[in-house]
């Protein structure tokens, strides 16, 4: 489900930044080319199409966006448990030590062959 959504939310990004980038700010990019040639759109409706289909791909891409974090989030794959164990595996020391015994300082190493 998760590169499901990775797919899709890639895809909804190329073709907001497709139409963005067809859209001229100053009122020009796809608009101008039915001016003149052909009124099937017409110069108004364009701009209209255009704009509502910039805000539609983004709010897809806002919702896209919380699924996919839910969908991390709520997923329990083998990989993650492995981890988890691993994490926990470290975490715990290997042998209890035990604080009643006092700690013993190592005796001083006696040099017997530079006393012969």
């Amino acid at each position: 489900m998760y590169l499901v959504l990775i797919i899709v939310a890639i895809l909804v990004c190329i073709l907001l930044g497709v139409i963005v980038l067809v859209q001229n700010p100053k009122g020009g990019g796809l608009s101008s080319n039915f001016s003149s040639s052909s009124q099937l759109l017409g110069v108004q409706k364009t701009g209209d199409i255009l704009e509502k289909g910039t805000w539609i791909l983004a709010i897809t891409l806002m919702v896209l966006s919380l699924a996919i974090n839910v969908a991390i989030k709520s997923g329990t794959g083998a990989g993650s448990s492995e981890y988890q164990e691993q994490i926990q595996k470290a975490s715990k020391p290997s042998a209890p030590v035990s604080s009643t015994s006092p700690l013993s300082v190592p005796a001083k190493p006696t040099d017997t062959a530079a006393k012969k």
